[in-house]
């Protein structure tokens, strides 16, 4: 069966705080049928690590029930980035898959900070905990040094998953491209710091995203019930698979907001001349290669955070809430999860809350997070249309003060998020043009007096 022919494509989806097993129709874009389970912590061991043998048997029963009850012709991998898998000489983990909101020792970290290269060679800002995967890999190699001999080979995380169904070991660029320090970008190859840590030896041959790696494993496929040969994609990080679907499509210069529990900005068509390390802007590197200018910070998490602690609101009422929540001078000021995004060291608070309605504060919610995109989207200097994909672009309350703030339309792109979607195009079926909510760039009273008045704040 050749890829155009796919009829259904199913995607191993690994996100950090769900994993989900997704079957589309390669016709109509549509996903048919969806199973997922929580990504959970292990707290115990040597640090923090994901609970990588219960996702592996989800994978495989979500598989086996999916081939039944659905069917699909291929298969295609997409993670979340700053992971990576260390195997040994017989392609088992030589060490667990670290959690990356794990700390290292100030030691470690201060040697890691003298070790890593420049912002101008990686356009890797330093991050905080193990969201460089070079300090992971650092940390690993000098905290457990015994455990580290016995790595053999090290794989990108998505990549990770492709070779246990297909046997075929391969690292990929959009993870190697994504904060690692492990990548410069506009050279094409690794960095120094590869050759710093003596691991050169050890990363896994690069393989294109839309290379198929192999047919699943005789043994996996028995288990699966599979009838005929399925092919494995090689796989992409999740923010480059949401991106992927718009680089086929859309002509440049445009913004891409992926929203989960990352918001992550794309500047397509821009360039790395002006990005600020020390404000969480870098860059990332697209399915195809090439660097694209990108800011983030923890946007989902925040909401979650916000919206537990707010309770349930009234959505009518809270849209209501904006022109007061202006006015008043209530706000919310950065960071509700710190380490990350445009505006380092700053501590959260309330201002003007004291007397808020639950509609006041979670408008207010809404507004702290179009500003806070706004702010990455002018760090990376984003043209033309906006488009919003995942959670985030069914908060109309958001998308229209986001719109007002940029000053041009914005896109609503709703669904569970793109990284699926973008994954299935891995396999060369078509794009499908999903429905989208056009939000014009209207006028807001005083908004633009508003957003100084965060700015100054924050001083």
């Amino acid at each position: 069966m050749t890829a155009t022919s796919y009829r259904r494509i199913a995607v191993l989806d690994i996100g950090k705080t769900n994993a989900k097993v997704v079957v589309l129709d390669s016709g109509t874009g549509a996903e048919i049928a969806v199973l997922k389970r929580p990504n959970v912590t292990i707290k115990t061991g040597p640090y923090p690590h994901y609970d990588i043998e219960a996702l592996w048997s989800f994978a495989l029963d979500a598989l086996k029930t999916l081939a039944r009850e659905t069917g699909f012709d291929a298969i295609s991998i997409t993670t979340h980035g700053a992971a990576a898998a260390l195997l040994d000489r017989d392609g088992q983990l030589a060490m667990p898959v670290i959690d990356y909101e794990h700390e290292y020792p100030q030691v470690i970290r201060d040697a890691y900070t003298a070790l890593r290269p420049s912002f101008n060679e990686t356009f890797s800002p330093r991050l905080s905990m193990g969201l460089n995967v070079g300090a992971q890999l650092h940390y690993q190699r000098t905290a457990f040094p015994e455990a580290f001999a016995e790595v053999a080979t090290i794989l990108t995380y998505a990549q990770y998953w492709t070779a246990r169904l297909t046997g075929v070991a391969a690292s990929e660029l959009t993870s190697l491209g994504c904060h690692t320090d492990l990548w410069n970008p506009r050279a094409g190859c690794y960095s120094s710091l590869v050759d710093r840590l003596g691991i050169r030896a050890l990363m896994a041959p690069i393989r294109s995203a839309f290379d198929a790696l192999g047919p699943v494993l005789p043994e996996i496929a028995a288990e699966l019930g599979l009838a005929a040969p399925v092919p494995v994609y090689c796989g992409i990080h999740d923010s480059n698979a949401s991106l992927l679907p718009h680089l086929v499509h859309r002509e440049a210069p445009f913004a891409v907001v992926s929203t989960g529990t990352w918001v992550i900005n794309f500047g397509v068509g821009g360039d790395l001349d002006h990005l600020d390390a020390k404000r969480d802007a870098l860059a990332n590197v697209d399915a195809y290669g090439r660097a694209v200018p990108s800011s983030r910070f923890m946007g989902g998490r925040e909401f979650e955070i916000l919206s537990a602690e707010i309770g349930p609101v009234d959505e009518k009422a809270a849209q209501a809430a904006i022109g007061p929540v202006i006015e008043k001078g209530m706000m919310l000021l950065p960071n509700i999860a710190p380490g990350s995004g445009p505006f380092p060291g700053k501590t959260s608070r309330w201002i003007g809350a004291e007397e808020a309605s639950r509609e006041e504060r979670h408008a207010a919610t809404c507004l702290y997070l179009a500003l806070m995109t706004d702010a990455c989207l002018e760090l990376i200097g984003a043209k033309g249309p906006v488009i919003v994909e995942g959670p985030f672009a069914l908060n109309e309350i958001y998308l229209k003060l986001l719109a007002a703030l940029v000053g041009r339309e914005v896109l609503a792109l709703p669904g569970s998020t793109g990284t699926s979607q973008g994954a299935a195009l891995l396999t060369g079926i078509r794009p499908v043009s999903g429905a989208e909510t056009h939000v014009p760039p209207a006028e807001i009273a005083e908004l633009a007096a508003y957003r100084d008045r965060w700015y100054a704040a924050m001083e």
